[in-house]
């Protein structure tokens, strides 16, 4: 078993661009997998069942592991199967009918379109950190980027007259996100003045850089988001993923494609988009139950008087 482990780490090390934690926790699933087979009497993995796969995520959920996590393991198990199929060196894949473990996942939380406004006037555009906060702040929303892909931004990965960039996202994954109209010309802005007042004669491939030259760690940009936030009166926690969160909503609200929002995302599977679609529908249920005369919750609002009434 170990032998195959090993082309197969070697496979998904090569072939797939999994980083290297991910590669670690495949190997150590797949370990314990094999223990568990051999603890039930299979000594060649070739010849394991789908019983034998099932089994072993009941063990896995009777020791206290979680939904996601007995996720994560199928995926190993399944990725390794299938490999072994792919490589002629088994005929069929156990964990073909196996469903995936499902926990119930917590609806995201996010801003208002008032809000969003709010924050994005809170920075003063007449210094250059301000012009530069103001420029992250309207990147990040209009493209719904994780924080450390809007910290890794080079120079070079916008294209400010085509209207897009390029984000880099998990596992190096290469994608292209439209830019909106007002990012464009605050980056730009930011490009021809800021930017050059910070750096001064120095250089710096990073696109948004502190006084001292460098990038922005994913840490700084969260505390100067917080501080924004209070600068603006949102009282809500915020992060830059309820950002990311916003914008994934406020697109989907507005009739987006689902699978355009996954491109843009940057999401594997299309099951973790689709939490946005659950909290547009939350969102109808409320406005039907507050205002529709036949909910169960409908609670008559009164008139308003006319003048002179």
């Amino acid at each position: 078993m170990e032998g195959l482990l090993d082309a197969f780490i070697a496979f998904i090390r090569a072939e797939r661009g999994l980083s290297g934690k991910t590669v670690d926790a495949y190997a150590a699933d797949l370990t314990a997998y094999f223990e568990d087979l051999r603890s039930r009497g299979v000594e060649d993995v070739i010849r394991a069942r789908q019983e034998d796969v099932t089994a072993h995520l009941s063990s896995l959920s009777k020791g206290g592991l979680g939904k996601r996590s007995q996720a994560r393991h199928l995926a190993a198990i399944r990725g390794f199967h299938r490999f072994l199929v792919a490589e002629r060196l088994a005929d069929k894949d156990p964990t073909e009918d196996v469903d995936t473990p499902r926990s119930a996942r917590k609806l995201p939380s996010f801003l208002t379109l008032e809000e969003v406004e709010q924050l994005l006037a809170a920075p003063d555009e007449r210094t250059s950190a301000g012009l530069r906060d103001k420029a992250m702040v309207e990147v990040l929303y209009a493209t719904g980027l994780r924080v450390s892909e809007l910290c890794g931004l080079g120079v070079n990965d916008v294209q400010l007259s085509a209207g897009y960039l390029v984000a880099k996202g998990k596992g190096s994954k290469e994608r292209i996100v439209p830019l909106g109209r007002q990012a464009v010309e605050k980056v730009r802005e930011y490009l021809a003045t800021s930017r050059p007042a910070m750096l001064g004669r120095r250089e710096s491939r990073a696109l948004f850089v502190t006084p001292r030259g460098g990038g922005f760690t994913r840490q700084g940009f969260w505390k100067l988001l917080k501080r924004y936030a209070l600068k603006a009166g949102i009282l809500k926690p915020l992060s830059p993923h309820k950002l990311r969160h916003s914008f994934a909503t406020h697109l989907v609200e507005r009739g987006a494609d689902l699978r355009a929002v996954q491109q843009m995302l940057g999401h594997a599977d299309l099951a973790t988009t689709q939490i946005y679609t659950h909290v547009n529908s939350a969102r109808l249920r409320s406005v039907y139950d507050e205002f529709h005369p036949r909910s169960d919750v409908f609670v008559s609002k009164p008139k308003k008087k006319r003048a002179g009434t």
